[in-house]
Parts: structure tokens; C-alpha cells; sequence
């Protein structure tokens, strides 16, 4: 599964993309941005610079990771979206699969 958010500083959205990785929330994580993104937050229109955060992880993880960022995200209602994969490389989902094992990962992660 894909999930989808987007954050309002940069900083926070490598804060959270790093943090899912280490967590193993996430396989992988990607931030896209500067974007502009035109809503309508109580009442008032809105356009704001945003970063967009994609993480990659499974069906088991997902539930996890979407509460760890309703935990963790500075937004009030962030945008939360997951996505499901319906076709992908068998290697690649075998990895995302292994980054992802529910197991305890401070010892066997380096980092680069």
C-alpha cells in the first residue's frame, strides 16, 4: 500500500519520512514539493505551500503507520490516504515486506 500526506515545512516531512523508515512504518518514503495546495479550512479559502510525503509499506503495517502519523503530524486533520498496490515487481514487494517486519530494528539498521 501507498499512503499520502502532506506536510506544511519541509523540515517536517523529512522528520517524518525518516522517523517511519527507522520505525519500520514505512519501507521507503519520498517527499515531493514545494506544491500549492488551494482548500477550504473552516470556513476560509486557503492556499498554503506544501511538502508531499509518499510512503510505502503493507496491508499488516498500514494501520500502524496511519495512526503514528495521526499521533505525530502537526496538522489538526492532516491528510491521511492509503492506497492499495494491486500489481507490483515481486522483488520489490518482497522487500517492502522485509523492511516492514514488525520486529525490533535498533540494531540492524545503518545509516548513510
Amino acid at each position: 500500500m501507498v499512503v499520502v500526506t502532506t506536510t506544511g515545512t519541509r523540515a517536517e516531512a523529512q522528520r517524518l519520512a525518516a522517523e517511519a523508515v527507522l520505525r519500520r512504518l514505512a519501507a521507503c518514503s519520498q517527499i515531493d514539493g514545494p506544491m500549492e495546495s488551494y482548500y477550504v479550512w473552516q470556513g476560509i479559502s486557503r492556499v498554503d505551500e506544501e511538502w508531499r510525503l509518499t510512503l510505502k509499506t503493507t496491508s499488516q503495517r498500514g494501520p500502524a503507520l496511519l495512526q503514528w502519523l495521526r499521533e505525530t503530524h502537526s496538522y489538526e486533520q492532516p491528510q491521511l490516504v492509503a492506497i492499495p498496490v494491486t500489481l507490483s515487481d515481486p522483488g520489490y514487494a518482497r522487500w517492502v515486506f522485509e523492511q516492514t517486519a514488525d520486529r525490533n530494528a535498533d540494531n540492524d539498521v545503518e545509516t548513510r
